[in-house]
């Protein structure tokens, strides 16, 4: 396994199944670590690490969707022969979804499911009016930030903190903006929609809108919360994983059990 700065991860020997996760704008690879400790240890959590944060720091982060998608692509590509699951949550499950297409198109190995959690679906988005976040002044960008309650408030009233981490914010609400759907066919794969009860960011029928992106069943999973459920539901939402992930692997306990 070569190391790669975009993916954090522990080795496992014992991994028969890789769960990559994608962050939200402004998010960290290591918001996902903490899952590896929680989840079946056959489940390698592979955290996507953006340019622009963590040891990535000084890099310039992408504005381009599709020049991020093809690269990611090639991340996967140089991957072993693991089976593979996609998470992405907000942002990141466009990215999950894209790149999972972007596979199919291009003969990859594609994903045997993709979490999409609190987003709306690909072909509603273009329906809204996107909000161009990226384009606030300062002040007005932290205020929007407030109203997405995913950044602590004490983060959020340091300025020379909120100076450090406002351009990658900017950048990936600009990569956001940038992101253009184009109607295809369906992926036949398994689609999973995570979503917060309170979330003031997603509306039932944009969750529903994803149905048309599977040629399978969509299942659905509400959680206590509003955008950032999965934090606040953790634990919550990693049993939903544990429980719809454990068809692609022998969980650790069947294997101690049949030995």
């Amino acid at each position: 396994m070569n190391p790669s700065p975009w993916l954090i991860r522990q080795p496992n020997a014992a991994r028969r199944l890789r769960l990559f996760c994608f962050p939200y704008s402004g998010g960290n690879a290591v918001s996902f670590s903490p899952w590896q400790r929680e989840l079946d240890p056959a489940i390698e959590v592979c955290a996507v690490q953006l340019p622009g944060r963590g040891a990535r720091f000084r890099e310039k982060p992408y504005t381009s969707f599709s020049a991020l998608i093809e690269t990611l692509a090639e991340l996967i590509k140089h991957q072993d022969q693991l089976p593979f699951v996609f998470f992405g949550h907000s942002l990141g499950a466009l990215m999950a979804f894209e790149l999972a297409r972007y596979c199919r198109q291009h003969g990859l190995p594609l994903p045997a499911h993709l979490f999409a959690s609190g987003c709306n679906a690909p072909a509603f988005r273009s329906k809204t009016k996107s909000r161009r976040l990226h384009e606030l002044e300062d002040d007005a960008l932290i205020d929007a930030l407030k109203d997405f309650n995913g950044t602590p408030q004490e983060i959020l009233e340091n300025r020379e903190l909120m100076n450090l981490v406002l351009p990658v914010i900017r950048a990936d609400f600009a990569l956001g903006a940038d992101y253009r759907y184009q109607p295809g066919p369906p992926l036949d794969i398994p689609i999973s929609v995570l979503s917060g009860k309170l979330d003031k960011h997603v509306q039932p029928e944009g969750l529903a809108g994803w149905q048309k992106e599977t040629t399978q069943e969509l299942r659905s999973h509400r959680f206590e919360g509003d955008h950032f459920f999965i934090n606040s539901a953790r634990t919550e939402v990693l049993e939903c994983l544990s429980a719809e992930l454990q068809k692609y692997y022998q969980p650790a306990s069947a294997r101690q059990g049949s030995l």
